[in-house]
């Protein structure tokens, strides 16, 4: 990095750093997707992901009727809307089992589906699962059909990996941590561990212009976590040049980087809503992968 403004510092060695295989071997086991026939490049990164850590993969076909109002007059109309409806709704599910079973050879998979909200569903079987994989629907969206990636990292207790539908496949071998200190970014540090260990680097990066010396104490006691688990990390801390979650994705694309490891609405949900904030921010890219926790 050339700009004078921003401190960059190695992590130390530790003396002793545990085998790589040791931390893989315990790595995501249970990989949950929301299939949907428009969002193919969710399923493919979902499927890209099982293969890597030889997980099984389970497929989320979710939609759920949406009601109508109803009146004296709308019976008969309302019993022909429903059933041409429903069968455009089992139509849809069919093709997203069947896009979901073009999947790879040699990845365990199991499919689920009901005509029910989709986040209902799959906070439940989330359950099951140890990573959730999620993107945005093409629009017009709807809470009837689409199930929103900031919503489930709020209510699914799993870490989601947001995966844009127009980002390049998911490699994950340059991963920017974007640190911050709440419960929510060591949240997501933790959950990060398995893609964290088997990328070629990884920068601890925190962007605050206010928090200078606990910022830096920050990113380095991350970064020496990280050591000791055989992770190639290194520090930086910037200032603020406009927005944090701009500033976030910027220096994540100067990096090379095609993942974002972030907690998910560290600041209250409504006032990141408000006045915007780095979930936001992150949620309505299309080009970097993010790792979010709550």
């Amino acid at each position: 990095m050339s700009d004078p403004s921003i401190e960059v510092t190695a992590a130390p060695r530790a003396a002793a750093v545990l085998p790589r295989r040791s931390i893989l071997e315990r790595g995501y086991g249970s990989i949950l997707v929301h299939v949907q026939p428009d969002a193919p490049g969710r399923v493919a990164c979902a499927q890209a992901l099982a293969q890597r850590f030889d997980a099984r993969l389970i497929g989320i076909g979710a939609e759920a009727l949406q009601p109508i109002a109803v009146g004296p007059a709308t019976g008969l109309a309302q019993a022909g809307w429903t059933a041409v409806t429903v069968e455009a709704i089992q139509r849809s599910l069919d093709q997203a089992h069947e896009l979901f079973d073009r999947g790879p050879e040699g990845v365990e998979q199991i499919w689920e589906q009901a005509m029910e909200m989709p986040a209902d569903l799959i906070a439940r079987v989330a359950r099951a699962a140890d990573l959730i994989v999620a993107s945005r629907a093409p629009p017009p969206r709807s809470l009837f059909r689409d199930a929103d990636p900031g919503e489930l990292a709020l209510t699914a207790g799993r870490p989601v990996l947001f995966a844009p539908e127009g980002a390049k496949p998911l490699r994950a071998e340059r991963v920017v941590v974007a640190w911050k200190e709440c419960r929510e970014a060591r949240r997501a540090l933790f959950d990060a561990m398995p893609i964290l260990c088997s990328a070629s680097e990884v920068l601890v990066l925190a962007v605050n212009s206010d928090e200078g010396a606990e910022a830096r104490q920050g990113v380095q006691d991350v970064g020496a976590a990280l050591t000791r688990r055989g992770v190639r990390a290194t520090n930086l801390v910037a200032p603020v040049h406009g927005a944090e979650g701009e500033e976030i994705l910027r220096l994540a694309k100067r990096f090379g980087a095609d993942v974002i490891v972030a907690g998910a609405y560290g600041a209250p949900r409504l006032q990141e809503w408000i006045f915007g904030g780095v979930t936001r921010a992150l949620l309505a890219q299309e080009e970097v992968h993010v790792l979010f926790s709550h």
